[in-house]
């Protein structure tokens, strides 16, 4: 097959408040978020339904709201479906936390809701809630633990260097919530037993690659966006490193980008693109060319990032859908292998990436 050489973006659906994350029900249908609290699902040919009911509480307000959701890989048989969300704690404390429900047969709510995680501690902030989910894979198989990405909360960014709270941490729990016992700080005194990997500022973006390997994306502050690939235990560095500064121009910390015992990211952008949504490309729809490169929504800039990846490091970049005008802030592949792509605006798409 050819290479694409220009894609177009058709719109799917159109009408949506803030759409955050997209997936893929059975008959060609989607599962879409919206920040302001619904859930809704949309048609094949675009029609969107009234939204599910059954959602828990959620805090909106500020970057907080419902904001990702997956389904299972047992989805066909089970109906599970797993979502984040900021959740309203005491006062106007919140965080994010992680949910599982069953979506009913005729999708028109959640049964068996339950939430299976809650960030430690709950603040009061509206921004950088983190909150990617993904479906952790050994052996191309499910292991039956999720990860999820969690953000420091801005105001607590010197928490993302300590383990016993969950800002700016990366966590992996098992499907019912449990801790899975290969965590790096299980048994460790004065950890959280949840953390994976810790000293991150903001992850908007987690995607499996071909080899099954984790990576993420995060928000820097001016400048010093980041790609990174969580080893077990790592610390990232934030806010002690960074490649950016602050927004009123004073250095990081000591103004260093790389410190002993500092895991370094594997791409970083300068002046940041506000990344959000992140996926590997598996199928040849596109080409081979396309095949195994990774994509990433910039808000900032209002493109599609793909990105050339060779011995797990970005050799080129791509800027995509440069004349949409809107935020992107989801991109994922669909069963049929394209890619689907939300703009997060008051009215914002669900677009379909058709090669040329």
């Amino acid at each position: 097959m050819a290479e694409a050489k220009t894609i177009d973006a058709q719109t799917v659906a159109s009408g949506l408040q803030h759409p955050w994350a997209v997936a893929f029900l059975p008959g060609g249908r989607f599962l879409v978020t919206e920040r302001p609290g619904r859930l809704r699902v949309v048609e094949a040919h675009g029609r969107l339904q009234a939204p599910v009911l059954g959602l828990p509480e959620v805090a909106t307000g500020g970057q907080g709201g419902l904001l990702d959701v997956i389904t299972d890989s047992g989805f066909a048989h089970n109906r599970i479906i797993y979502f984040c969300f900021s959740e309203p704690g005491m006062g106007m404390r919140n965080s994010t936390a992680l949910a599982r429900a069953q979506l009913s047969d005729d999708r028109k709510r959640l049964e068996n809701v339950k939430v299976i995680f809650s960030q430690r501690p709950k603040v009061q902030s509206s921004l950088h809630f983190g909150c990617r989910i993904v479906e952790r894979q050994v052996n191309g198989k499910p292991d039956g633990t999720l990860f999820l990405t969690l953000g420091e909360r801005y105001s607590q960014r010197d928490d993302a260097q300590t383990l016993d709270n969950h800002h700016g941490k990366l966590v992996r729990v098992g499907k019912d919530g449990s801790v899975p016992r290969d965590n790096p700080f299980v048994g460790r005194a004065g950890a959280l037993a949840e953390i994976w990997s810790y000293g991150h500022r903001n992850m908007q973006g987690a995607a499996l690659a071909a080899d099954a390997s984790l990576w993420t994306h995060e928000h820097g502050a001016q400048g010093g966006d980041e790609i990174n690939r969580p080893q077990p235990g790592a610390n990232h560095g934030w806010p002690q490193v960074s490649f950016g500064i602050n927004y009123d121009g004073s250095p990081i910390g000591e103004g260093a980008s790389a410190k002993p015992g500092m895991a370094a990211p594997l791409h970083h952008w300068t002046p940041s693109i506000a990344p959000s949504g992140m996926v590997f490309l598996t199928s040849d729809r596109y080409g081979p060319a396309w095949r195994g490169n990774l994509f990433v929504g910039s808000l900032k800039f209002q493109y599609l990032s793909r990105l050339e990846i060779k011995d797990a490091q970005v050799v080129a970049e791509h800027k995509l859908l440069q004349d949409v005008g809107q935020r992107i802030r989801d991109v994922r592949q669909g069963p049929d292998g394209l890619l689907y792509v939300l703009t997060d605006n008051p009215s914002g798409r669900l677009l379909r990436l058709q090669p040329q």
